[in-house]
C-alpha cells in the first residue's frame, strides 16, 4: 500500500472518527443521565414553580397594599406601607405610602430594567434588584416575584415541613440581573403552595430566608398574605410582608413608562 493511499485511508477514519464520536459521546451521556428521569425530573419542577407563582399572585394585572414591619432582636426598627401595581409578570409599580416623609416614591420595572422616581430629583435613577428596599426587603422582592421567569428549577429532594410533604426546589438565576443568584425553595406537594424559601448570593453565601404563613383568599384565589423574612447574617433581623388587600385590576401598559411616574395618583 503506498504513502498515499495510507494516508488518505487514515485521514477518512479520522473525519468518520470526529464526525461520529460527538453523537455516540452524546448517546453515552444521555444514557448515563437517564434521560427519561431528568426530563421528568425537570418538568416537575417548572410545573411546580409556576403554580406557586400563580398562588402567589394573580395572573392578570392587580393592585396590592403591603405592609412591612421591620425588627431587630424583637424591637421594631420600621415601617413601611407600599402600593404594588402589577401587569403579568414584567412590568410593577411599587409606590410607597407610609412614611409621609417618603410618600412619592416610586419604582417602575420593565422587565428586569428598575427605575426609582423620587419628587426631589428631576430624572429616575437606575437600580438593581437585589439592592435592599427596607428591612430584609429588596427592590425585587416587591417589584419582582417571577420565580418562573427568572430561575432554572430542578427537584434536589423531598422533606416533610410541619406535616406537610414538599418538593424541595434548587432555582439557579437565568442570567445576573435577577434577584438572588440561588434560591432554596420548598413547595407543597399536595396543592403547590410555597412554603419557604431561602435566598443565596453568588457566592453561596446563604443571605436570608423567607417563610409563606397565614393563606385566605385575595383576588379569587388562596394566597399567603403574611411572609417573615430573617436575616442569615445577623439573627434577630426579621421584616413582617403582610398583604392587606390585593384585587385584580386593569392597568394599561402606558402607565408603566418613566414617563408616566409623575401622573400616578
Amino acid at each position: 500500500m503506498s504513502l498515499s493511499t495510507r494516508s488518505r485511508r487514515t485521514f477518512l477514519a479520522g473525519l468518520a472518527g470526529s464526525l461520529l464520536v460527538p453523537g455516540w459521546a452524546a448517546g453515552l451521556a444521555r444514557a448515563e443521565d437517564s434521560p427519561v428521569a431528568a426530563a421528568e425530573v425537570d418538568e416537575a419542577a417548572v410545573r411546580a414553580v409556576a403554580r406557586a407563582d400563580e398562588i402567589r399572585f394573580p395572573r392578570e394585572s392587580f393592585q396590592t397594599d403591603i405592609l412591612v414591619k421591620s425588627s431587630s432582636e424583637g424591637q421594631t426598627t420600621d415601617e413601611r406601607k407600599f402600593r404594588v401595581l402589577s401587569r403579568g409578570n414584567e412590568n410593577t409599580i411599587v409606590m410607597t405610602l407610609e412614611p409621609a416623609t417618603d410618600r412619592g416614591q416610586t419604582l417602575l420595572m420593565r422587565g428586569r430594567d428598575l427605575w426609582i422616581f423620587m419628587p426631589t430629583v428631576s430624572q429616575p435613577v437606575r437600580l438593581s434588584l437585589a439592592q435592599r428596599l427596607t428591612g430584609q426587603v429588596a427592590n425585587g422582592d416587591l417589584a419582582r416575584a417571577n420565580f418562573a421567569g427568572d430561575y432554572s428549577p430542578r427537584v434536589i429532594g423531598r422533606e416533610t415541613i410541619n406535616g406537610q410533604p414538599t418538593l424541595v426546589l434548587d432555582l439557579t438565576a437565568v442570567d445576573r440581573s435577577v434577584t438572588y443568584a440561588k434560591v432554596k425553595y420548598w413547595v407543597s406537594e399536595k396543592d403547590s403552595r410555597p412554603v419557604k424559601a431561602e435566598f443565596y448570593a453568588l457566592s453561596g453565601r446563604l443571605l436570608k430566608s423567607c417563610r409563606y404563613e397565614e393563606f385566605r383568599e385575595m383576588a379569587g384565589r388562596v394566597r399567603p398574605t403574611r411572609l417573615v423574612m430573617e436575616d442569615a447574617l445577623k439573627k434577630g433581623d426579621v421584616s413582617v410582608l403582610t398583604y392587606d388587600s390585593m384585587a385584580v385590576r386593569d392597568l394599561p401598559e402606558r402607565m408603566f413608562t418613566r414617563e408616566y411616574l409623575r401622573k400616578i395618583e
